[in-house]
């Protein structure tokens, strides 16, 4: 990859202002494959001074020059999507099926869906003789992890292209190399100079620099609640917006009424996906006391059915997880949850069988799980899941919200009328009843430590606009 060592800042690829390499590790064999730059706040500063400029020119333009601006950028997008996938694989593990007809097609879905978006969206609005305009908040700073890491830069980039701002984007160091080909692709889809900039580089070094940065007008970040507290932090001083969607402990409750077999399958299935690694994973399974025992059985078969395999082999199968740093993690909650006593199903410490070398992560499932156990209560972030016993369904939602995150909630039950009013109940920024097929307009975000803003569709390009009232727009 000829730009892996570049920053993209102004329509230009530089060299960083202080040289400073960082390898990129492939989780499947833990070997180096590529090395990138890290940033510092000079980088960052020359970024944002191109944004600024930009914006002058940029916030002006129609809504027609931005929806043929989003179309070339889709084009351009289609171009790389074997070459996004491969790299989105090799960095972060996905296996390469999954990389492509998932990490890469949901890209693709959510630039597609902030440009017919854009083009009906009404940024002004008469109230009596008042107008009431949405403007572009300015330049924004963009800040997107590594599990699904095209679906966070284009349901952030597109919206902010889609406003009229700029924007600065870091991505995590730990997967990079499919935001430099996103740049590329930006950059072949004739994207104004300035409008967009690419920073690689940790937390402490361009996060907070951004975070910090009087000219950086808002800043969105994904990522963990304790990388999040540190953002919002970081930008008190100079008051601008924070964005954040952050971590979550998902509950599942699965009504007494359900046929326990398909509920109990899809309940693993959706949580194993990715490795386990989506902040929304339904990580808590509840369950009917009466049920638990059967519901371990079920899930036993259904977690056993994961192949766990190299990221670079073809078919379906979950990969490694992203870093030593989360594979000690993981291993480390799993023997927790040994030692406070919960039944262990299936699964357990150390790496599959015939796997030596590589994050890999045994699929696990715990029964008879207390709320009070850390399986419970903290963010495991891998194929992890835990059964938790209910007496009543008051009782289960009580627990559902018995957490500091807020972010999603799975309800299965025959009774769609029951559902509804369940759902209303749940103390989270989504509620799922019966799976349903994802959409790429239902608002995303969460309550509590989950986060607080929201993304996709109109709802995410609102969060880069400020809202303008005129006075006295028409005579008296």
């Amino acid at each position: 990859m000829k730009n892996a060592l570049k920053f993209y800042i102004d329509g230009k690829w530089v060299d960083p202002v202080t040289p400073k390499k960082l390898g990129v590790v492939n989780p499947s064999n833990e070997e180096v494959f590529a090395e990138i730059s890290v940033g510092s706040s000079a980088d960052v500063d020359k970024a944002v001074a191109a944004a600024q400029k930009a914006f002058l020119s940029f916030s002006e333009t129609t809504r027609e020059y931005r929806v043929g601006l989003l179309d070339k950028i889709i084009v351009e997008f289609k171009k790389r999507e074997a070459d996004l996938a491969k790299a989105i694989s090799e960095e972060m593990g996905a296996p390469i099926d999954f990389s492509l007809n998932e990490q890469v097609w949901i890209g693709a879905a959510h630039l597609q869906r902030i440009r017919d978006v854009l083009a009906n969206y009404e940024f002004t609005h008469k109230k009596g003789k008042s107008l009431i305009v949405r403007e572009p908040i300015g330049v924004v700073g963009l800040i997107t992890p590594w599990n699904w890491p095209l679906n966070q830069i284009t349901c952030k980039v597109g919206p902010a292209i889609a406003a009229g701002c700029t924007m600065v984007l870091k991505p995590s160091e730990v997967a990079p190399l499919n935001a430099i080909i996103f740049a590329e692709i930006l950059e072949a889809a004739g994207v104004p100079a300035g409008v967009f900039n690419l920073v690689n580089g940790d937390g402490p070094s361009v996060g907070e620099a951004m975070s910090r940065h009087p000219g950086i007008d808002m800043m969105s970040f994904t990522g963990s609640t304790r990388a999040g507290i540190l953002v919002a932090k970081a930008a008190a001083d100079t008051v601008k917006r924070v964005s954040q969607e952050l971590g979550g402990k998902s509950a599942n409750i699965l009504f007494p009424d359900v046929d326990l077999a398909d509920a109990v399958t899809k309940g693993i299935n959706k949580c194993f996906g990715n490795s386990g690694q989506s902040c929304n994973a339904p990580t808590r399974m509840l369950v009917p006391e009466g049920m638990m025992k059967d519901a371990a059985s079920y899930a036993k078969k259904a977690a056993e059915k994961f192949k766990v395999a190299a990221a670079d082999q073809k078919g379906n199968h979950i990969g490694p997880v992203v870093s030593e740093i989360q594979y000690k993690k993981i291993q480390d909650l799993i023997q927790s949850g040994i030692d406070e006593g919960a039944t262990l199903v299936t699964g357990g410490v150390g790496r599959p069988d015939g796997l030596n070398r590589g994050y890999f992560v045994q699929p696990t499932v715990f029964a008879d799980v207390k709320p009070d156990m850390r399986i419970a209560k903290e963010e495991i972030f891998g194929p992890v899941i835990s059964l938790i016993g209910y007496d009543t369904l008051d009782n289960a939602v009580t627990e559902a919200n018995n957490t500091v995150y807020g972010l999603a909630s799975y309800l299965q039950t025959k009774d769609l009328a029951k559902g509804r009013e369940i759902a209303k109940k749940m103390r989270s920024g989504n509620v799922y009843i019966n799976y349903p097929a994802w959409e790429s307009d239902l608002p995303f975000g969460g309550y509590k430590q989950s986060g607080n803003g929201r993304e996709y569709a109109e709802y995410g390009l609102e969060e880069f606009t400020e809202i303008k009232g005129i006075g006295g727009y028409e005579a008296a």
